[in-house]
């Protein structure tokens, strides 16, 4: 006894019945065209579980690159208080001078 009843002589039976049908030739298409649609379905299912570390990867940069351009805002702002600190000292030595 096989599968639920079914003997290996009935399988056999079965499968030549459906060779003689559908011819080898076919039967082989068919099944490269099923494992082909099972090899892309693994694919895309790694391909899945790598996207959201990818996307994690692409926040952080993004999350970086903002905080670099924040810094760089930040020293832009430094240099021109300085540059204005050092103007008023310019002006008040000169009213002193005067």
């Amino acid at each position: 006894m096989g599968f639920s009843g079914i003997s290996i002589w009935q399988l056999l039976i079965v499968l030549i019945i459906v060779v003689l049908v559908f011819g080898t030739k076919r039967l082989k298409n068919i099944g490269a065209d099923l494992g082909g649609a099972i090899k892309g379905f693994k694919g895309s299912m790694k391909e899945g579980e790598n996207k959201p570390k990818a996307e994690e990867e692409q926040a952080e940069k993004l999350e970086q690159a903002e905080k670099l351009e924040q810094a760089e805002k930040l020293e832009q702002a430094d240099a021109e208080a300085v540059d204005t600190a050092e103007a008023v000292e310019t002006k008040n030595s000169e009213k002193k001078n005067a």
